[in-house]
């Protein structure tokens, strides 16, 4: 059975909940998913896994999520050939320049491990409500299986 590891930061809620929408979107296909704060996760983990998906959280004017910097900076030592990904984040459009950019972050971070980006980055306004939010996030998960398991 295919294996995911999603790993979420958060303030507000927000990305827990996006990150439990992905989670049950993966799981509905048959997927057995391991779901974690990032400070309680150790990046080395994520060699266990064939998907992986990390739901972090904007700071300010572009600020990684303070308690996930040990863990972006242990991902960039990190051979992860072999696994695919998607990053996914809430965040809020008032910061204009800066919404949502620990998304990009962390995604350019995965692909520098050698990961496949198997599914187009998801980033929510604020919380993920509305009908088009969780087609997003439902999205990310189908695009996930079909590309990990067809590789």
């Amino acid at each position: 059975m295919p294996t995911a590891k999603v790993v979420f930061a958060t303030i507000t809620g927000n990305n827990e909940d996006c990150a439990d929408i992905i989670t049950d979107a993966l799981e509905d296909q048959g997927i057995e998913v391991d779901e974690s704060e990032i400070s309680q996760t150790d990046a080395n983990e994520l060699k266990n896994y064939d998907m992986i998906v990390i739901v972090p959280y904007t700071y300010d004017e572009g600020a990684l999520p303070e308690e996930g910097l040990d863990f972006f900076e242990d991902l960039q030592h990190l051979d992860l050939t072999g696994k695919t990904f998607s990053v996914a984040g809430s965040g809020d459009v008032f910061y204009e320049e800066f919404f949502c950019v620990a998304v990009d972050a962390f995604s350019k971070a995965l692909e520098q491990t050698g990961a496949t980006h198997a599914a187009e980055n998801v980033k929510i306004n604020l919380a993920p409500e509305s009908e088009e939010d969780l087609k997003k996030l439902d999205q990310l998960a189908n695009d996930l299986v079909k590309n990990t398991i067809h590789e």
